[in-house]
C-alpha cells in the first residue's frame, strides 16, 4: 500500500514536472523586419546581431522556460509596404514571433497586419514585439491585444526629458530639428507641450521638419540654427539623419547644447567625437555604462563584433518570453500573450512591467551626457575614447503617461 501510494505520488510529480516543462528544449524563432539595407541598414544590421547575440546568450538553461531562441532577418526597407511582405514570408515560413522597431509607420502596418491576420487564422497566432518604434498611437487608440511595445513611447521620453530640461536654467530658446513622419511630429509636439508646463519661459527659436533618409547636407538647417539665436536644439532624429546633422554642424562650428532621442545609435557617436567636446543628451531607458550582467553584455558583444551593443530593449524582450513561457507552461502565442499581460521582470535597472492597459512597458529613464570615457564610465562607444554617462535617472512612475487604450481580448 505504501509503495503504492508513493508511486502514485511519483507519478503526480512527474505529471506537475511535465507540464511545468512543457516547452524545455523547443525552439522559439523570432522573425526580425527591419532596414537592412539602404540608407539605415546600419542601425537595422547591428540591432539584428543585438537580437540574435542575446537570444543566445540567454537561450535554454538561461531562461526560466528552458526554451531555445533564435532569431532571423527579414530586410522591410524600412517600408511599410515591404513590412506586410517580410510579414507573409515570415507567417508562410512557420514564424509565430515577430519583431520591429525602426519606423511608427512600419509598425503601424504590422500591428494592423497581425491583428488581421489573428482575426482571420485562429491557432496560428501571431505576437508582434515592439521594441524601438515610439509613435504613442501604437499604445493608445491603435493599440492591438498582440502588440507588445518594449521601448517607451514619445510622450514618456519626454516627460522624462522635459522634467530634466526645466532644472537647466540655461536652457531659454528651443531650435527642434526632426524627421517629417509620426516620431518627429511627435517629438516636436509633446517638446512643446511638455516643456510650456513645466518651464513656460522656454520659448522656441524655430522648428524645421525635413524628409525622412533623404537630405544628404544638412548645412541650410543648421545655418537657420544659427540665425535663430537659438541656444539649445532637440532632436528626436536618428540613423543617418543624425549622423549628417552632427557632421554639418560640426562643419558650421556651431557648438549648442543638443537633447536628442537616438545619439547613440550607430554612426553618430563618430560624428560627434569627429567634433571634439560638446554638450550633448540623451532620454532613454538605458546606457552604455551600466554595471552587472548589462555591462558584460555590452563588452562581450563589442569583443565580437567591433560594434556596440544598445538596444538593451532585446535583453528586456527576451526576458519578457522567457518568463511569459515559464508562467503559461507553453510556447503557444495566444498562452503567452495572456502570461505577458501585466508581467514583471527583474531588468538592469530594476523591475520592469508590462502594463496590461496597453502592453506598454513601464521602466526608468535615463539623462545621459556626452563625455571623455574615464574610470567612473569607461566604456568607449565605437571606440572614439567617449561615452555616455549617466546624469539622471528617473524611477517609472515619473515617466510614466496614461493611455487611451480600449483593448479588445480576445474572446
Amino acid at each position: 500500500m505504501k509503495f503504492a501510494i508513493k508511486a502514485v505520488a511519483a507519478s503526480a510529480i512527474m505529471v506537475v514536472a511535465g507540464v511545468a516543462f512543457a516547452q524545455k528544449g523547443e525552439t522559439v524563432k523570432i522573425a526580425f523586419m527591419d532596414p537592412l539595407s539602404g540608407p539605415f541598414a546600419n542601425v537595422g544590421q547591428n540591432q539584428l546581431k543585438s537580437w540574435q547575440f542575446t537570444a543566445e546568450r540567454l537561450s535554454g538553461a538561461k531562461n526560466p522556460a528552458g526554451v531555445k531562441f533564435e532569431v532571423v532577418g527579414f530586410d522591410n526597407k524600412g517600408s511599410p509596404q515591404e513590412s506586410l511582405n517580410t510579414l507573409k514570408a515570415a507567417i508562410d515560413q512557420g514564424f509565430r514571433y515577430v519583431t520591429q522597431g525602426n519606423g511608427s509607420g512600419a509598425a503601424m502596418a504590422i500591428l494592423d497586419a497581425v491583428s488581421k491576420h489573428n482575426a482571420r487564422n485562429p491557432g496560428k497566432e501571431v505576437v508582434y514585439l515592439n521594441y524601438a518604434a515610439v509613435d504613442p498611437a501604437l499604445t493608445n487608440d491603435k493599440c492591438d491585444y498582440w502588440h507588445f511595445r518594449l521601448d517607451a513611447d514619445t510622450t514618456m521620453k519626454m516627460e522624462a526629458l522635459t522634467a530634466f530640461m526645466k532644472d537647466q536654467p540655461k536652457v531659454k530658446s528651443v531650435y527642434l530639428l526632426n524627421q517629417n513622419y509620426s516620431h518627429g511630429q511627435q517629438v516636436a509636439k509633446y517638446f512643446k507641450e511638455g516643456i510650456a508646463r513645466k518651464r513656460p519661459d522656454v520659448k522656441i527659436a524655430g522648428e524645421d521638419l525635413h524628409p525622412i533618409g533623404q537630405v544628404k547636407d544638412f548645412a541650410p538647417y543648421v545655418a537657420k540654427i544659427k540665425q535663430s539665436g537659438a541656444d539649445t536644439i532637440v532632436t528626436g532624429n536618428w540613423g543617418a539623419d543624425l549622423t549628417l546633422f552632427v557632421k554639418a554642424l560640426n562643419d558650421a562650428g556651431l557648438k549648442l547644447p543638443m537633447y536628442t532621442y537616438y545619439a547613440g545609435v550607430t554612426g553618430t557617436p563618430t560624428a560627434l567625437a569627429a567634433g571634439g567636446d560638446s554638450e550633448v543628451y540623451v532620454i532613454a531607458y538605458g546606457h552604455a555604462n551600466h554595471p552587472g550582467e548589462l555591462g558584460q553584455m555590452g563588452a562581450d558583444f563589442k569583443k565580437k563584433f567591433n560594434d556596440d551593443y544598445y538596444t538593451y530593449a532585446t535583453l528586456n524582450g527576451i526576458n519578457l518570453l522567457g518568463a511569459a513561457m515559464a508562467k503559461a507552461k507553453s510556447t503557444d502565442p495566444v498562452k503567452v500573450a495572456k502570461a505577458m499581460e501585466g508581467l514583471s521582470v527583474k531588468s538592469f535597472a530594476g523591475e520592469v512591467q508590462m502594463r496590461a492597459s496597453d502592453h506598454q512597458l513601464q521602466q526608468s529613464m535615463f539623462v545621459t551626457k556626452w563625455q571623455k570615457a574615464d574610470a567612473k564610465n569607461p566604456y568607449s562607444v565605437e571606440n572614439t575614447g567617449y561615452t555616455f554617462a549617466p546624469v539622471k535617472q528617473m524611477d517609472p512612475y515619473v515617466a510614466s503617461t496614461p493611455t487611451s487604450c480600449q483593448m479588445k481580448r480576445p474572446a
